[in-house]
């Protein structure tokens, strides 16, 4: 049984860019927004931090420009820096419009004087939050909006299988849709659209340790290279060096802000170590940080370091970070009077699908913002809270592209159903679960913060039997939810291990055991994969 939909725009991805794009478009365009899950599971909803962006007199464009491309090791495109970081106070000023309640400051005579935190890599205090649970606050104000459009629809428990593509004069591909699973009906259903825009996160699900969402298995960027777009840097993979270490806290991150305000890491015997590593110490970048934290735990074999602000004013403490606070009291530690027990997980993924500065990609009449695409901003490594900052001045050009196009795109209403005649429902699932286990842990040991020659090559095997297996799998038996996030998953991994193979030198994310160190002669370009499908137009 199939199901037919078209809209105007097709916006696949819940979260901050997908539904920042969603309001900014016209009123009178006709809109879906697809959601695997529910609409605020995502990695916005649980983004503790905040947003960077210039709100203060005593900081500047300049600066901010300065600390991000420090951050990107070489690896940021300068202009695309320059106008996310132009853009950002009025993209600030947009979500202030829309409802978002930012922590105020509690200094001065302005009562509505916004608090702003300085995390790792900034050299000035720029970022904006809402306690500690900012990423909450704005994905809430975002759906509430969206749920009030009359021109937008939403789509919940519809997880994307691949994009629909029309193939025009010269061999020019532009997309039309996207074929979508409906999980709470199980079947398969077609939309259409004259424009379609990826929104899907990141892909830190390939990991075995994570401090994102179940459902950031880099289906965008998947879906997209399987259509036959180019994807860049994806070796650099960001993971977050404080994330709680306890057996039943599943992907519960520390934000940066505590070691912000002042919180210093500690090893088992309770002494201080980042000073040894960088002279920033605690605020460092947050590769360093992961990678030192990572080192000290094989040297001394622990489990886990420490992360402590137990010196802090108790009521510092809970007013600047009350949800980590009660997080942690569920667990047992009481952060106001002893440290937290912390481990790096995969994070972010500073890489993506290849866009211009209008967030259009390779093909005709597709789109890719937020996490899911590679703008240049991030380099080799992303500054603390430029990422929402990245989905909301992406979102907001990607609208105006849109907008000043969509008039001339014809809708394609005759696109072929989904054809599912020749497989069958699956009688081995225990394959699908079998290799998801096996490809997080061979990433987690091969490719993760330390990696080497010989661990990429034994990646680089693995992941290739691996898509041999599951692409067998896909051809004989219909589609559900874990075999479509697994099959991006292993799609991500290949690109992942092939990206690291190529970059032949140690530099922001990327640690090479061979190549150890920093090579601006022959590897300051970012790393670009071109699928055998790759036909730009």
């Amino acid at each position: 049984m199939s199901c037919n939909h078209t809209h105007d725009v097709l916006i696949i991805g819940s979260g901050a860019a997908g539904l920042s794009l969603a309001l900014r478009l016209n009123s009178d365009l006709n809109i879906a927004i697809i959601a695997k899950r529910s609409i605020d599971e995502g990695s916005t909803y649980y983004a503790q931090g905040g947003i960077s962006a210039v709100l203060d007199a005593h900081d500047s464009i300049t600066s901010h420009i300065e600390d991000t491309l420090i951050a990107g090791a070489g690896l940021c495109d300068e202009k695309t820096v320059r106008i996310v970081v132009e853009r950002g106070p009025e993209n600030i000023d947009q979500l202030l419009n829309l409802g978002v309640k930012f922590t105020r400051s509690k200094e001065g005579n302005d009562p509505n004087q916004l608090h702003l935190t300085r995390e790792g890599g900034h050299s000035h205090r720029r970022v904006i939050h809402a306690a500690d649970a900012t990423g909450r606050a704005v994905q809430l104000s975002l759906q509430d909006q969206v749920k009030a459009r009359q021109n937008i629809t939403l789509y919940e428990n519809h997880n994307a299988i691949d994009l629909i593509l029309d193939k025009k004069k010269q061999g020019k591909k532009r997309c039309v849709g996207a074929y979508i699973l409906n999980t709470e009906k199980d079947r398969v259903e077609t939309f259409s659209a004259r424009t379609v825009a990826l929104a899907t996160g990141g892909a830190s699900k390939v990991y075995l340790y994570t401090s994102n969402p179940d459902v950031s298995t880099g289906d965008g960027i998947a879906m997209a290279w399987r259509a036959g777009c180019r994807v860049a840097n994806m070796e650099f993979i960001q993971f977050h060096p404080t994330c709680l270490y306890h057996p039943d806290a599943r992907n519960y991150l520390i934000t940066e802000a505590v070691r912000g305000e002042g919180g210093k890491l500690l090893l088992p015997d309770g002494s201080r170590f980042m000073d040894e590593f960088d002279e920033r110490a605690e605020l460092a970048p947050r590769d360093i940080v992961a990678r030192a934290i990572d080192h000290e735990m094989k040297r001394l074999g622990a489990d886990c370091l420490f992360l402590d602000i137990s010196h802090k004013p108790k009521a510092f403490i809970i007013e600047h970070f009350p949800t980590i606070y009660e997080r942690c009291l569920d667990f047992g530690i009481d952060i106001t009077k002893e440290p937290i027990p912390v481990v790096p997980a995969a994070h972010y993924t500073c890489g993506g699908i290849t866009t211009d500065q209008h967030a259009k990609t390779d093909i005709t009449n597709l789109y890719a913002i937020g996490e899911s695409a590679y703008t240049g901003l991030h380099g080799a490594n992303r500054m603390a809270s430029n990422s929402i900052l990245e989905c909301l001045v992406y979102a907001q050009m990607a609208a105006e592209d849109i907008e000043s196009n969509i008039d001339t795109i014809a809708l394609n209403n005759n696109l072929p159903p989904w054809d599912e005649s020749r497989v069958t429902n699956s009688d081995e699932m225990v394959v699908v679960s079998h290799n998801w286990n096996e490809l997080r842990h061979f990433m987690w040991d091969y490719v993760g913060i330390v990696r080497s020659n010989k661990r990429l090559q034994r990646a680089k095997r693995r992941v290739n039997l691996l898509r041999h297996e599951i692409g067998e799998y896909y051809g004989n038996f219909r589609v559900y939810n874990d075999l479509l996030e697994l099959r991006n998953l292993v799609d991500v991994a290949d690109l992942i291990i092939q990206s690291a193979q190529r970059r032949r030198e140690s530099r922001g994310l990327h640690y090479n055991l061979d190549f150890p160190k920093r090579d601006d002669l022959h590897q300051r370009k970012p790393t670009i994969l071109i699928p055998d499908n790759y036909f730009p137009g």
